[in-house]
């Protein structure tokens, strides 16, 4: 109902699945599973130690791309609107970097998002905006001056160091690396203006929270700061409460709701919310120029989830949502029904919009019909 004024925008697919959320022979777990699957279409090792290991998920290859990502000061924004912890068991044996992180850099290296709205902004548009350029541009080189120590220093200690601490080591210089890249980005461009004002923090209630969230998805994107965003709107076993709505459950038990009528009508009312949310993204989106368009005529954005069942815990027939025109490539206003489809088969397809060919992501079989056809 929320999505209805946005009719013409919105594809409900329907029949996709991800096999490599199921245990196969891992047992339980299926939250942590689910998290790190839902944009790699791998199955993640059951661990609860360093070595974790799922797959490079979409929005990272996209980032990758040097005409995606590459064209930007950052090549992809992560935001969260709950935090966790990163590392420990979280699930029945797996990893709580697997629930955390729904981007992967690499399959040992996940983008854990970033929850503090203030931090976020601050991250894409620094702390400096009204500092003169002299004092700006001395501050700049005297970090590109520590950078390049840095860089010499640590690059010496990598073939002393066993398979994890390298892994921490090429995530340390990847993170150097960026900040080089955003300090030539801001060297070569003009300094980009948000056109909305510096967060305090986290909002109080999660509404005023998911729409803050949602604002600096849509800042980065209109300012040309990044082309790939991902977010989590409720992490994998989340045990937030809604008072706000007049439910104050916890989410994942609800969500276990063993048909009782009273559990599942809460459920429906979570479920109604976030989708309010998320349409207020997209009339965020629809109502910016951009271009001959505005910037949901020119984006692809899916909603959904790994788990289509919370209550058996299902992977198939998964609720997923396409918005956007994909710049003319998308005719929304449809509901497609696949059968026993790899849901990566559609992100294959959004790389291939996006001029980034790739043969397979995960346990991707082809493109995905339909969603392109403009009759």
């Amino acid at each position: 109902k929320a999505l209805e004024p946005l009719r013409k925008n919105v594809m409900v697919l329907s029949g996709l699945k991800h096999h490599n959320a199921d245990p196969i022979d891992d047992g339980a777990g299926d939250h942590a599973r689910a998290g790190a699957c839902f944009l790699t279409g791998v199955h993640p090792k059951k661990t609860s130690g360093a070595d974790i290991r799922s797959g490079v998920s979409v929005d990272q290859i996209a980032a990758g791309a040097p005409e995606v990502g590459g064209a930007t000061r950052f090549p992809s924004l992560e935001l969260g609107c709950e935090d966790s912890r990163t590392v420990g068991n979280c699930d029945s044996g797996y990893s709580c970097a697997y629930t955390n992180s729904i981007s992967w850099r690499t399959p040992t290296t996940p983008m854990p998002p970033e929850t503090n709205p203030r931090a976020a902004f601050e991250r894409l548009f620094g702390t400096e905006a009204n500092l003169d350029p002299a004092t700006r541009a001395k501050r700049m080189r005297a970090r590109s001056s520590i950078l390049d120590l840095v860089s010499e220093r640590t690059q010496s200690l990598s073939s002393n160091l066993g398979a994890a601490d390298k892994r921490k080591l090429d995530e340390y210089l990847y993170a150097v690396r960026e900040i080089e890249k955003r300090i030539q980005m801001a060297e070569s461009n003009k300094n980009v203006e948000p056109n909305m004002e510096e967060p305090a923090g986290v909002p109080v209630t999660f509404g005023e929270y998911a729409r803050l969230m949602y604002d600096l998805q849509a800042v980065a994107l209109q300012t040309d700061l990044t082309r790939v965003s991902t977010m989590v709107l409720a992490r994998e076993g989340s045990v937030r409460t809604y008072g706000e709505i007049g439910v104050p459950d916890p989410h994942h038990p609800l969500s276990h709701h063993r048909d009782n009528p009273d559990a599942i009508e809460k459920l429906s009312q979570i479920n109604r919310f976030h989708m309010e949310l998320f349409a207020y993204f997209l009339k965020k989106l629809d109502s910016t120029p951009d271009g001959d368009g505005t910037l949901l005529d020119h984006s692809m954005v899916v909603y959904g989830s790994a788990i289509a069942d919370g209550n058996r815990h299902t992977h198939d027939h998964l609720p997923v949502i396409l918005a956007g025109g994909g710049n003319g490539c998308l005719n929304g206003g449809r509901h497609i029904i696949y059968k026993d489809t790899p849901m990566t088969n559609l992100y294959l397809t959004m790389l291939g919009h996006l001029g980034v060919p790739i043969e397979t992501i995960g346990d991707s079989t082809g493109a995905l019909p339909l969603v392109t056809d403009l009759t």
